[in-house]
């Protein structure tokens, strides 16, 4: 098993991190490798643990859960780490597993989406919840599991999963990223969930939605045109932003607004893999541009809107992890519009950022293959 300490212990090696990074905004219309820093910022840097190709991260009270893609879940507190037991087998492989942990509105269920596998070798993702039992000696499972919504159609294939979780800030709603499976045009129709964003209640019932007129699927679209949404968050101002993967380059980072088609594969500003070109963004006007596109891509993890007061001045950024950029990247708005402010490298692919109660950011690294290193969880606290 890896090693690993409880979140309120000493991390196992403190360093400081500067990071600066080199000119240029991202937009849509601009697209350098990195953008410009108002100011050096030093981290103090906690090591906290290590997982195995860890997925995603939230706090749970004092307690905080981690999730690993090949099928684990951690319960860690101030006594240590505690697996959690009683959670469905997972269909794991290429980028499908155990995916996001979400804490829902009650504070009661524990919301947490999987790859599931489907007949004939197909496979798609699932939101199920539950609530955690503790007994003694930190022994923690998962029991009266639900499952809240299925990814539909189930296909073949390991990639594009999404099923990233986020509930509105007054509660009432649940979002769910639903990836394209790698398939590209079911993003364009709205008689299936692939390539969407879908909102329910917070059991999964539907709830009034934009689009009418199809089946149950298209009942639970709240936008579409999507490829592969590995971040989604509410900003302070109550507004739902996602970044996605874009092709070769074209990485999106969106304002999701009610039923607006993002494009995708019809607009990108990458090109496909094969060197295919894909039409713009501007050759299509009626499909809203991003706020910000990343080429050379960013290749974005989890991301979260800083709301503490450890750092200064970035209450209402948006900090993103990068994996193929290897660093925390800061993004500030203006209203609906938004640049690359820094970008902070990490030396490590980064899958997830949350932040913490008392303000300090929380990233959880990649792990790129099994058999590596275990990713590592970071505190990330205001250096010297």
């Amino acid at each position: 098993m890896p090693q690993h300490l409880s979140i309120f212990a000493i991390g196992v090696a403190t360093a400081a991190l500067v990071a600066c990074t080199n000119g240029g905004d991202a937009t849509a219309q601009s697209s350098p490798e990195t953008a410009a820093s108002a100011e050096d910022v030093s981290f103090a840097i906690e090591e906290m643990g290590q997982f195995e190709e860890p997925w995603a991260m939230t706090f749970w009270g004092e307690d905080m859960l981690v999730t690993e893609l090949g099928g684990r879940m951690w319960r860690i507190d101030g006594t240590g780490r505690h697996e959690v037991t009683g959670l469905p087998e997972v269909d794991y492989g290429g980028q499908g597993g155990l995916g996001d942990v979400v804490v829902g509105p009650d504070g009661e269920w524990i919301y947490f989406s999987y790859a599931e596998a489907g007949p004939d070798d197909t496979r798609g993702a699932v939101v199920a919840r539950g609530r955690l039992v503790m007994g003694g000696d930190g022994r923690t499972a998962m029991t009266d599991i639900e499952t809240i919504w299925r990814q539909e159609p189930k296909v073949t294939g390991r990639g594009h999963y999404s099923h990233r979780i986020a509930f509105s800030p007054d509660g009432d709603y649940l979002y769910i990223a639903s990836g394209d499976r790698q398939k590209m045009e079911p993003a364009q129709d709205i008689g299936n969930t692939l390539g969407t964003i879908v909102r329910l209640d917070p059991d999964g019932n539907l709830v009034p939605n934009p689009l009418v007129g199809g089946g149950e699927a298209t009942a639970q679209i709240w936008s579409y045109g999507h490829r592969n949404i590995l971040g989604l968050a509410f900003d302070p101002e109550g507004r739902l932003w996602e970044v996605e993967h874009g092709p070769a380059g074209g990485d999106e980072l969106n304002l999701v607004e009610r039923g607006v088609n993002y494009g995708w594969p019809v607009v990108s500003n990458g090109d496909h893999y094969d060197g295919t070109e894909i039409p713009d963004h501007d050759t299509r006007p009626e499909l809203p541009a991003p706020a910000i596109t990343w080429t050379p891509v960013i290749a974005p993890g989890g991301m979260a809107f800083y709301t503490g007061e450890m750092f200064a001045g970035w209450q209402g950024d948006l900090l993103i992890a990068g994996l193929k950029a290897e660093a925390l990247v800061r993004v500030e708005f203006d209203g609906e519009s938004a640049r690359e402010a820094a970008r902070y490298p990490m030396e490590n692919r980064l899958r997830e950022v949350e932040i913490g109660p008392d303000g300090a950011i929380w990233v959880l690294e990649d792990q790129e293959r099994p058999g590596g290193p275990g990713g590592r969880l970071l505190r990330l606290t205001p250096g010297a």
